[in-house]
């Protein structure tokens, strides 16, 4: 069978690259990435402390992604990107260790985007971004349609979340969209949305309910949600301005018998902005993410996206507790899927010379209701520093430094006893 698929992969790039030019058109890129990164503390504890881990990591890992783009004419191309992932050290399905022969390629993203008429279709596996992530944003399978009217972009898009299979389709769960895009004049854009998931059961991913799930008893039955709100961006002067704002509504099912229904009942506001200062620029943001002020209600008053957190709806911001370059974990107490979070944030970066960037800045976050884990509100203030220099060209080198003054929520127990720190250095190219 090995063999014969290695014919058959050797056949297909023997016709490719001897059929005529005219008949189409490839094109190859592709992203390479090394890190070296050290973290500690990130739970907030003291190593072996009382039997708890610290979280302390120290690796080196690379990633390749291979995109190659097949277009056939003006109107019509197939994307395809591949990635392929390894811890150094590790084997298995990774490539990281002695002799690698590692076997693992996944594919990110493969679709057809092709323009029938005015619409512009994308149909197959590829990445959707809604509310800057605060929602979602990740690959999936689905058709997306653009359709295009002057200065205003119409999508509307079904993204499939969950497949029940043979006999299971009440197990199945669709996310349906429209986000139009309106251009209103010289640097202004508006882009409201409005998402419904839509699901039978409680066996597929739109389970989650925000931060520290559903109340004890609750039996997830299936559900019904919508995320309403809007984008917008502008530019006045030199100041650029963005915005977010979205609320979470819908119910989910109860199958405990006697049990009350869950309703939604989130909501999250985002702004941001950045304006260059002589050689400098400056930037800054701040978002807040509804938490739960009673989790044995039937109401779900935590803000959540689609496909819980790490799995689709994700928002990096702080090295520490936001993922940041390094996102392998987050501080204890932190969510990576934005939820029952607020943060606050101050920085600047500037160009001393033409190939170095620094960068810096400064966070503070808190949970707006008590984290159920801890009861306690504040994570802490974060200070992140990081550096950009071309080494050659095509080739970049990111080094970060960062250190979390942390709080009690930025623990397992609601004790903190050790500030989480991190250092690491990324090497980069795109081609």
């Amino acid at each position: 069978m090995k063999k014969l698929l290695v014919l058959s992969l050797a056949v297909a790039l023997v016709v490719a690259f001897t059929l005529p030019a005219s008949a189409f058109e490839s094109v190859f890129g592709g992203y390479w990435r090394t890190r070296f990164v050290h973290q500690q503390n990130f739970n907030g504890n003291t190593d072996n402390d009382v039997g708890q881990s610290d979280n302390g990591l120290t690796r080196s890992d690379t990633r390749t992604r291979l995109y190659y783009t097949a277009v056939l004419n003006d109107n019509v191309k197939l994307v395809n990107k591949f990635e392929m992932d390894a811890v150094w050290g590790t084997g298995g399905v990774s490539y990281g260790d002695f002799g690698a022969d590692g076997i693992a390629v996944e594919v990110k993203q493969s679709y057809v985007d092709a323009n029938i008429g005015p619409v512009r279709a994308k149909i197959g596996a590829h990445d959707w971004t809604w509310a800057r992530g605060f929602i979602y944003a990740d690959e999936g399978s689905g058709v997306e349609l653009i359709y295009k009217a002057g200065d205003i972009l119409i999508p509307v898009g079904w993204l499939k979340a969950n497949e029940g299979g043979v006999n299971m389709n009440s197990q199945d769960d669709d996310v349906f969209g429209i986000w139009p895009i309106f251009q209103l004049g010289e640097g202004f854009t508006l882009n409201p949305f409005l998402l419904y998931g839509y699901s039978k059961s409680g066996g597929g991913s739109l389970t989650t309910t925000g931060a520290n799930g559903a109340p004890a008893g609750f039996t997830n039955d299936g559900a019904g949600i919508y995320w309403v709100g809007a984008n917008v961006d502008a530019t006045l002067g030199s100041v650029a301005l963005w915005a977010t704002a979205a609320y979470v509504g819908g119910t989910f099912d109860n199958g405990t018998a006697g049990g009350d229904d869950l309703d939604a009942k989130g909501y999250l506001g985002a702004i941001g902005a950045s304006m260059p200062l002589g050689p400098a620029e400056l930037h800054g943001q701040a978002f807040y993410a509804s938490g739960d002020d009673d989790y044995t209600d039937d109401d779900a008053k935590a803000f959540f996206g689609i496909g819980g957190g790490g799995v689709g709806w994700a928002y990096y911001w702080a090295e520490i507790m936001g993922n940041g370059v390094f996102d392998e974990q987050i501080s204890a107490g932190s969510t990576v899927d934005v939820s029952n979070l607020w943060a606050i944030n101050i920085g600047a970066s500037i160009k001393p010379m033409e190939k170095l960037k620094l960068t810096g800045d400064i966070w503070y976050a808190a949970h707006p209701e008590d984290a159920l884990a801890t009861n306690e509100k504040k994570l802490g203030t974060e200070v992140d520093l990081k550096a950009d220099y071309q080494l050659v060209e095509g080739l970049n080198l990111t080094l970060v430094g960062a250190y979390l003054f942390a709080d009690d929520a930025t623990s397992l127990d609601g004790d903190n006893q050790d500030d989480p720190y991190e250092l690491g250095a990324q090497l980069s190219l795109s081609f």
